[in-house]
């Protein structure tokens, strides 16, 4: 089992920046995959960022240039820094760890979210 806690969400202007924190909590280099999903009002979740174990990266192609996932495996924290955002952007952002057992069978862990608001 683990933990996920999000922050670091919040208001901002168009092309403000705001870099999400995501702390879990025990060790995340056993996880194999690590992700940040968002969710805005009435849409279905999406897939923004990736990172692996071994620090290979993917993003959504909304994001590409303006996102930035990454890892420090010392304070179990992903982070994903968003840069020139826009009002699209508004949603809840989700962290998610993927773990895989002996079993090859793949949990998944989410945290509680946190709200990013991009508004003039």
């Amino acid at each position: 089992q683990v933990q996920l806690v999000e922050s670091g969400g919040g208001l901002v202007q168009p092309g403000g920046s705001l870099r999400l924190t995501c702390t879990a909590s025990r060790s995340i280099v056993s996880l194999n995959r690590m992700d940040w999903y968002r969710q805005a009002p009435g849409k279905e979740r999406e897939l923004v960022a990736t990172i692996t174990r071994g620090a290979s990266t993917n993003y959504a192609d909304s994001v590409k240039g303006r996102f930035t996932i990454s890892r420090d495996n010392a304070k179990n924290t992903v982070y994903l820094q968003m840069n020139n955002l826009k009002p699209e952007d508004t949603a809840v952002y989700y962290c998610n760890a993927r773990e895989v057992d002996y079993t090859q069978y793949e949990r998944r862990y989410w945290g509680q979210g946190t709200q990013v608001t991009v508004s003039s």
